[in-house]
């Protein structure tokens, strides 16, 4: 029988040889997963024994990583917006750069009138959804997807997480009425152009699911087909923010202005100095939502 301590120092030795970056660090994540342990009780406990079939299911995880299997899928589990989301194979995994966009969806819709309604569209997880609900008490929301599969991850989380009550998930955009009337939009669609796929990292092309990352040629063709159905699901003053890629605000911003009633309403960028997150805004008689200071994080 092992210990804590001797299970971990040989479990980081084999992530390093396989190139892992964070090797002792995600040792720990998977070891407080396979014996129910947290990691911060697994650091002052080296010398708690590891029975038999705990440690099977701990070198079970640690081949798969080793494997390049990310981690939040082994664990099931992603921090986003200081909340934990469930994950599975059929959602993307949440990124802190996707953070961006709730910081900004939160400080343009300060001020508003309470029950505003939100969509979230390529929902996955639900986590921009549930992250903004949790902000916003009054507030209600949509998430929607093409995959069945991803919105019951996003419905368990919903429920786990306290804003069932105030949260729809919809298969497809069609499937919403005509006159939705949202009053702020959010969306982390495809945007990686599909030549670029076999440059990812290997844990996101061979785990994470490909309809949540190919955004066709130049990686805006779904960004176009949404942008097209946004003058009919946004309240008139409503605000839509799109995460995209490195560089792409730019053109983000010509295809919102080239949309009838629609302009361009500012960028916003991550940690890192990109500008993730671009905005549009359905043209109002008069403008009720306050943008603040584009490009500043809140």
């Amino acid at each position: 029988m092992t210990t804590v301590a001797v299970a971990l120092r040989d479990a980081r030795a084999r992530l390093e040889a396989a190139g892992i970056d964070e090797a002792a660090r995600e040792a720990r994540l998977l070891l407080a997963h396979a014996i129910h342990e947290t990691p911060a009780r697994l650091v002052g406990w080296p010398e708690r024994a590891i029975v038999p079939e705990e440690m099977a299911r701990f070198d079970a995880l640690v081949a798969r990583r080793a494997r390049r299997e990310p981690v939040a899928y082994l664990v099931g589990a992603r921090e986003f917006w200081g909340l934990s989301f469930r994950v599975t194979s059929a959602t993307l995994i949440p990124r802190p750069d996707t953070e961006t966009v709730v910081e900004a969806a939160l400080a343009a819709m300060r001020g508003k009138v309470a029950n505003s309604r939100v969509l979230d569209i390529g929902t996955g997880s639900g986590c921009l959804l549930i992250a903004l609900l949790h902000e916003l008490p009054d507030a209600s929301g949509v998430g929607v997807d093409v995959s069945q599969a991803a919105l019951a991850v996003a419905r368990e989380n919903a429920e786990r997480l306290g804003v069932a009550d105030r949260s729809q998930w919809i298969v497809g955009l069609d499937a919403l009425d005509a006159d939705a009337g949202f009053d702020l939009i959010v969306a982390n669609l495809p945007y990686i152009p599909s030549a670029d796929i076999a440059t990812l990292a290997l844990d996101v092309r061979a785990f994470e699911p490909r309809l949540a990352l190919d955004g066709g040629a130049d990686g805006m063709a779904i960004m176009r087909e949404v942008t097209a159905a946004l003058p009919r699901l946004l309240r008139p003053g409503g605000l839509a923010l799109f995460e995209g890629g490195a560089g792409q605000a730019p053109e983000l911003e010509r295809l919102f202005a080239a949309t009838a009633g629609l302009e361009p309403a500012g960028r916003w960028a991550d940690l890192a100095g990109i500008e993730r997150v671009t905005g549009a805004r359905r043209r109002p008689p008069n403008p009720q939502i306050s943008l603040g200071k584009p490009g500043l994080r809140a």
